[in-house]
């Protein structure tokens, strides 16, 4: 009878984890929506006045840098605050964060910072998901559950990617570690979150490829080569990264100071490397990877060293969607080497990047079958697996604990 009973408490759990995913997601899909819409616009905006508006990302810097120190409490911590979060239940995310990185990173966009949009996304969910298990006053487990749940919304929200939101959320807080305990409350608020975007008005970016690839050894063995590259490369964004961030604010200590004269010397290179083509989220580079448009050879790496200096001198935004043109720029050019298909190498390398810069391995397999199709999920198992073993054991996001050190 005991044991009957305990069952229906978990029951009763369960249930009341579903009803509390439903309405993060609700309210994480609607505010990705805004999010996600205003971006596009904001882009849109830049591209037709990349002369006017791009030699003010220096002012705009100013004005990011002056309202986190003034207003920002410990929000300009980001990414790393909502790790913190899902290590410590005493750790508090100030719901300020929301506002401020979604207005920081249009800003950053608007005026030509290079820069994702994901790491917002996430932020945005997981400050939700915590907020809301704080209201509640749930403690143990179940704070850190719903913390994780409005992560997968917010990616889910926004990327319209349920499936590599559910296990993003669930691998990310440890590299090695998947938090199955939030699998059912992340199933729940990615889909509603990505029903409710669509809902809203949010489209979701797919591509068709048309590669008829056998998988056999010689393939096989091409993929595998392909992943140790990206598999490095990742790696080095990710150390990159980190380092940037820690020699920009020793180098000059004064925020402010650093996002302006950084600011001024981007502007420059933005406006003098063809006329602002590695601004934004790096889109033009995807499209241009999938669908024969003009792909230079220096393409990956430029991207790769202007987003880098954006995020690791204060501007905000995320890293994700240039991974994701880093590697589909990449692809384009080394595929004639491995006698593949342009596009199928972008789509590899476009998988294979987010997974090595983000120290994740389930993700990258899921969000390849949602954006590409399923029938390539093998490929994207294989590539994926290997990107993950040879990135070094490195991540974006610093604040990623590791399992295993290869």
């Amino acid at each position: 009878m005991l044991t009957l009973k305990k069952i229906l408490i978990n029951y009763k759990d369960v249930f009341l984890l579903g009803l509390i995913a439903i309405i993060i997601g609700l309210i994480v899909g609607t505010i990705e929506t805004v999010f996600g819409k205003v971006l596009l616009e904001v882009t849109n905006i830049r591209s037709n006045h990349v002369f006017l508006l791009t030699p003010f990302l220096p002012v705009a810097g100013i004005l990011i840098a002056f309202t986190y120190s003034k207003i920002g409490k410990n929000s300009i911590k980001g990414m790393s605050l909502i790790f913190s979060a899902g290590f410590d239940e005493k750790e508090t995310i100030p719901k300020r964060l929301v506002p401020l990185a979604m207005v920081s990173t249009w800003i950053t966009h608007l005026f030509g910072g290079s820069a994702g949009r994901e790491g917002v996304a996430v932020q945005i969910g997981g400050t939700v998901g915590h907020a809301v298990g704080r209201k509640l006053g749930l403690k143990d487990n179940k704070s850190k559950i719903l913390l994780i749940t409005g992560m997968a919304a917010g990616f889910a929200g926004l990327f319209h990617t349920p499936l590599a939101a559910i296990f993003f959320a669930m691998e990310l807080l440890t590299a090695g570690v998947v938090e199955y305990s939030a699998l059912f409350p992340c199933i729940i608020a990615a889909f509603v979150a990505n029903y409710t975007s669509l809902a809203l008005g949010l489209e979701k970016s797919v591509v068709n490829l048309n590669c008829s690839l056998e998988l056999n050894v010689y393939l096989i063995l091409k993929i595998v080569l392909l992943g140790i590259l990206f598999g490095i490369i990742g790696g080095l964004f990710a150390y990159a990264l980190n380092f940037s961030k820690k020699f920009f604010s020793k180098s000059i200590s004064n925020p402010i100071l650093r996002i302006f004269i950084m600011g001024c010397i981007l502007s420059v290179l933005f406006l003098l490397l063809h006329k602002g083509r590695y601004s934004g989220l790096g889109s033009n580079l995807i499209t241009a990877a999938f669908s024969n448009g003009k792909v230079y050879g220096y393409d990956w790496i430029l991207k790769f060293i202007l987003t880098i200096l954006t995020l690791s001198v204060g501007f905000q935004g995320g890293e994700v969607t240039p991974l994701f043109s880093i590697g589909a720029s990449l692809g384009a050019i080394i595929a004639p080497i491995f006698g593949l298909p342009i596009e199928f190498v972008a789509a590899l390398g476009y998988v294979a990047l987010f997974g090595s810069g983000t120290n994740t391995i389930l993700a990258p397999i899921f969000i390849g079958g949602e954006i590409f199709g399923f029938d390539y999920l093998p490929h994207f198992f294989v590539v994926s697996s290997i990107a993950y073993v040879f990135n070094g054991n490195k991540s974006i996001y610093s604040s990623q604990k590791i399992l295993n050190n290869f």
